[in-house]
């Protein structure tokens, strides 16, 4: 029998995000978010590329991103109340990780795959929150893909995107429950 680890078990089947609007002060400093970015650091990435990196958003920044979403919401005739959710996104917030996907030219390492670790990265990130203590969100919205607001926004090269924003914070209670997924749904056993 393999040695396990009840506690971090137990902590995987019963995590859950705290929506991001509830997230409130204190946050964490800048010696926790090291912390934080090193797990997230930890992620399995096929041939050590590392095709992701962080930007770290506090506060001052996120207030330019919410104006820079409502310029480009509005230029893109987006509806004005995705928009302002967007832009709210940014705005309410007081720290948030933007986990920036950037593959790397590879013969062996598919341009899939490392999208797929910049996804567990956001992940890594969202659980070494939760397991320290704060409150924690996986974002996107359309900006994350949008071409001119990342260049404009927040200096992407051309072949960057934003895998998520992760918002951080001080939880002010604990979310409900929520239906999971059947597993005999969604599960194909296979014996030959």
């Amino acid at each position: 029998m393999p040695d396990a680890n009840p506690a971090a078990m137990e902590f995987l089947l019963t995590r859950r995000s705290r929506p991001s609007k509830t997230l409130t002060a204190p946050i964490p400093d800048v010696t926790e978010i090291q912390k934080l970015l090193t797990a997230a650091a930890r992620t399995p990435d096929h041939g050590k590329l590392e095709p992701w990196r962080f930007i770290v958003l506090q506060q001052t920044a996120l207030a330019r991103l919410a104006d820079a979403t409502r310029r480009r919401g509005t230029a893109l005739d987006l509806d004005p109340d995705k928009v302002e959710k967007t832009a709210r996104m940014f705005g309410d917030a007081l720290l948030s990780v933007a986990v920036i996907a950037s593959p790397k030219p590879s013969e062996k390492i598919p341009e899939v795959e490392q999208t797929l670790s910049a996804g567990a990265v956001c992940l890594a990130l969202l659980n070494a929150a939760l397991a320290s203590g704060w409150g924690a969100n996986w974002l996107s919205g359309f900006v994350a893909m949008d071409r001119p607001f990342l260049t404009e926004a927040l200096s992407l090269d051309a072949h960057e995107f934003v895998a998520g924003f992760i918002h951080l914070g001080t939880e002010t209670g604990a979310p409900p429950e929520r239906p999971r997924p059947n597993l005999d749904q969604i599960t194909t056993w296979m014996s030959a």
